[in-house]
């Protein structure tokens, strides 16, 4: 019988909040840097945040390089109104990696009651395939096509964004672009 994971952090939700944007679910504790989302010191999250936000592909490392600079990290967050937050509050990993490809959700996120704590957030952002297929089935939405928005019932914004994992084949500042033109239009850059 396969371990049951379930999601380590509560909800990053900063005053305000604008948009939320959602992975899959965090790595194994044994690849963090951090005890925060998007852990993964080789995963383009932060490094994709500080180029758009701040021109620096490293402006949300300590440094030595090496590790996040959480504090600069939830600074940012709060002053751009970004929320935080998984598709997945329980799974099973089929492999012993981080790949969506062998992740078993077996709880969903509450997003009705996540997004209620959050009334001034209208875009939801998926990073990622299989987050966006889960935000799909939990919004009666079409997966949206990489790069592109949907509009749900109630009026959300849903982008789904390539995935920042370096496992998927597109150069940091191509995705950066992705996420730029979103954060654009939805009127947080």
């Amino acid at each position: 019988m396969m371990e049951t994971e379930v999601h380590p952090w509560p909800p990053f939700i900063p005053p305000g909040a604008k948009i939320l944007i959602m992975g899959t679910f965090p790595p194994q504790p044994k690849r963090w840097s951090m005890d925060f989302y998007y852990p993964n010191r080789t995963n383009d999250f932060w490094y994709m945040m500080g180029l758009i936000f701040l021109g620096d592909r490293y402006a949300l490392c300590n440094e030595d390089s090496k590790s996040f600079n959480l504090p600069a990290i939830k600074r940012l967050l709060n002053e751009k109104g970004i929320a935080l937050n998984d598709t997945a509050r329980r799974v099973e990993r089929l492999q012993g990696n981080a790949s969506d490809k062998f992740l078993n959700i077996l709880e969903p996120v509450p997003l009705k009651e996540l997004l209620h704590q959050m009334p001034e957030c209208r875009t939801l952002c998926t990073t990622g395939e299989k987050a966006a297929g889960v935000i799909s089935g939990l919004t009666d939405t079409s997966v949206p096509k990489m790069g592109e928005m949907v509009k749900s019932a109630d009026g959300l914004s849903i982008w789904r964004m390539p995935s920042t994992s370096r496992a998927y084949p597109l150069k940091l500042e191509k995705k950066a672009e992705y996420y730029e033109k979103m954060f654009r239009e939805c009127g947080i850059l």
